[in-house]
């Protein structure tokens, strides 16, 4: 069963039945539970058959917007690390008390691209290139909790276009669904993670960085946890040289030096 599947039944037994997400935290389970952002679907995915074939110890994924997955640890979500795609959401939840201190770190860096289908009729290669009347619709993960959403918001708004195309705008829950909204042509235009346009079928165009702030990604384990030391294992992967050569064929690049 793939990952994202296989937490996605977990975690709606856990909503859906009172007490058991106390009964899944015991230190007698050793899978791992990772809420990890969209943008980090496929990379992690992949990162996650190295380490059960590596440690032996189960790991499942719950991908979706930063700030959605930061509001359910702040709920008490059973949670054993989380990895965020900026750094504002798990200060804040460090600053609450809810992370593992001195355990926050960043551990790479995105990259927002805008993202057409191969066959479309338009492909465009700017910000303003979206003022065309050939786009009729444009996605972006929404900017209230979902940081490549603030990403876009942001380039748009440097671009001098925000205004403008809010008539054709489209808010997706997250980077994944934004991109979907593409691929399944609901829209023209996504503006979406790097990461995900990459093993894509469409073509992309990398956005300036200079036009947003640097989308800076940020892990950290979550307060309480029993399964701290399989969280390590799982940074010590992620942090190695093999773990960067994966995070980097998906276009992340290595975080900036704190």
């Amino acid at each position: 069963m793939p990952f994202s599947l296989r937490f996605s039944l977990l975690w709606i037994a856990l909503l859906a039945l009172p007490g058991l997400a106390a009964c899944a935290r015991t230190p007698a389970d050793p899978t791992l539970t990772v809420s990890a952002a969209s943008d980090l679907t496929l990379a992690f995915e992949e990162l996650g058959a190295m380490y059960e074939a590596e440690t032996g110890t189960p790991v499942v994924f719950n991908f979706g917007s930063t700030g959605k997955l930061a509001q359910q640890i702040e709920q008490g979500a059973p949670v054993d690390l989380f990895a965020a795609a900026n750094t504002a959401y798990v200060d804040r939840l460090a600053a609450a008390g809810r992370l593992l201190p001195g355990s926050v770190q960043r551990y790479a860096r995105g990259r927002l691209a805008l993202w057409t289908r191969t066959g479309a009729p338009f492909h465009p290669q700017t910000l303003a290139d979206l003022l065309d009347p050939a786009v009729q619709r444009v996605a972006i993960a929404n900017p209230e909790h979902a940081p490549y959403g603030m990403a876009a918001r942001q380039a748009l708004q440097s671009a001098g276009v925000w205004e403008a195309i809010q008539p054709k705008l489209v808010l997706g829950e997250n980077v994944r669904q934004t991109l979907q909204f593409a691929e399944t042509g609901d829209v023209d235009v996504a503006l979406v993670a790097l990461s995900l346009s990459i093993p894509s079928d469409g073509t992309w165009t990398l956005v300036p960085e200079d036009l947003h702030d640097p989308i800076d990604q940020s892990l950290a384990i979550v307060a309480g946890s029993p399964r701290t030391e399989a969280a390590r294992r799982f940074i010590a992967l992620l942090r190695s040289p093999r773990g960067q050569a994966v995070l980097q064929r998906y276009g992340f690049t290595l975080p900036p030096t704190e």
